[in-house]
């Protein structure tokens, strides 16, 4: 097959090798030494610059670092760069799953089992089987355990390499969570210059046999190809990735999310939108000096959505001068504590109601005696963590889900919807 890896190597952060993996007999392992050379020179002192993919001499290595080690791909062929680079953050996973830490010690300590691993998930170059939780049922880590002949699971030859077959629950359940996070950052003139919600679909599964589940949504293309109307209550999707277990073809054909999902917890799909977000939660800060030996702080937070939705544990970190000291604190609502080695105020309100106003008041003193040459006040944000249970900012919603399994068994979906801050900063102070 075309396009297939070569060679497959671990490398510590000085460019060694410490494990590799000739498929194909076309790449060596000095090779890797030409392309930690290359990666040097390339780098330009500035390593969070380098392109994950170097070409040289009629080689191209793609890899990723992680840690202290270089997991690196090396292939002569006109190949599949995002499908090898996809495979690399794979064996992290899988490698993580057995070491518990994916570092040069760990590989050293367990090299038998690194090359059983490598050696089930690649095959003469071609990416195989990459479900940890499958390669644990025919590769054990001990060694006593060898005696005895393992027969590889179902999942490894079959279509479904991510669900092994034969499972079986008394109770059969489905959870699945609707995490939505919301990103903001507000300038020092209260305008809003970066705004997007990152959503994720959530499964945990405990399902017996092979059962086949489909996923309705409120999705503008497939309500608009069905015919029916989409006033206000549909949503349009960005940047939509599935789980593998998606049948990518039916979704592009009729927008139907159908599939055989792996047992346990996953991520089915992850979403973005880059409309326009109010801010569920807004700040307004109002900063007074009082020569130089005093400064007061008042803190307004106001909730902005709807009364029947209430926000939990909500924080809210205001910024405070480094040398302040002496706070005396008064809060309408919830309470605050000086955190001093953040140099910052932590608002703590336990429940958040929607349209309500709290107000924080601080008084703090600063030293009277300062330095000439004074270093320039740091200007940190406010940032805002919060959760509010039963609500989506997008309006996204599970309109049906379906599990379907030829025993026949009755099984119950629980469905949940979470909105919470992700990088929500306000630079107001």
């Amino acid at each position: 097959m075309a396009g297939a890896a070569s060679a497959l190597f671990l490398l510590d952060i000085k460019g060694r090798v410490l494990i590799w993996r000739d498929y194909r007999g076309d790449v060596s392992a000095k090779q890797a030494e030409r392309f930690f050379t290359k990666l040097i020179e390339n780098q330009g002192g500035d390593p969070q610059s380098q392109d994950p993919v170097v070409y040289d001499n009629g080689v191209t290595y793609m890899f990723i670092q992680h840690n202290n080690v270089y997991l690196m791909a090396a292939s002569r062929q006109n190949c599949n760069a995002a499908s090898l680079l996809l495979f690399l953050h794979r064996i992290v996973l899988v490698f993580k799953h057995y070491f518990e830490a994916l570092e040069e010690e760990s590989l050293r300590d367990n090299f038998v089992v690194v090359y059983e691993l490598l050696d089930e998930m690649m095959d003469f170059g071609i990416p195989q089987y990459t479900e940890a939780k499958i390669l644990s049922e025919f590769i054990k880590t001990d060694a006593y355990r060898m005696e005895v002949t393992q027969r590889p699971p179902m999942a490894v030859t079959n279509a479904v390499s991510w669900r092994s077959e034969g499972l079986r629950y008394k109770k059969n359940e489905v959870f699945l969570d609707v995490i939505e996070s919301v990103n903001i950052l507000v300038n020092s003139n209260g305008q809003i210059i970066r705004s997007e919600v990152i959503g994720a679909l959530k499964m945990k599964t405990y399902l017996s046999g092979m059962p086949e589940c489909k996923l309705g949504l409120n999705d503008r293309v497939l309500l608009e190809a069905q015919g029916r109307t989409t006033k206000g209550k549909a949503i349009d999707l960005d940047d939509i990735k599935f789980h593998q277990c998606v049948r990518l073809a039916r979704f592009e054909n009729d927008r139907t999310i159908s599939f055989i999902p792996p047992d346990g917890s996953f991520d089915l799909m992850t979403y973005r939108l880059s409309t326009q977000v109010k801010p569920l939660i807004w700040v307004e800060a109002q900063v007074e000096r009082h020569s130089r030996s005093r400064i007061e702080i008042m803190v307004k937070a106001r909730s902005q959505y709807k009364e029947r939705s209430s926000a939990a544990n909500v924080e809210i970190e205001l910024p405070v001068p480094s040398d302040a000291t002496n706070p005396n604190v008064r809060t309408s609502m919830g309470s605050a504590t000086y955190a001093p080695e953040k140099d910052a105020l932590v608002w703590r309100i336990k429940s958040f109601p929607g349209n309500r106003e709290y107000v924080l008041r601080a008084e703090f003193s600063l030293p009277s005696i300062t330095a000439e040459e004074a270093a320039p006040e740091r200007k940190a944000p406010v940032r805002v963590k919060f959760e509010i249970p039963y609500f989506t900012v997008s309006g996204i919603q599970v309109r049906y889900l379906k599990i379907i399994e030829k025993s026949g068994y009755q099984s119950l979906p629980w469905v949940r919807y979470i909105t919470m801050a992700g990088e929500y900063e306000l630079r107001l102070m």
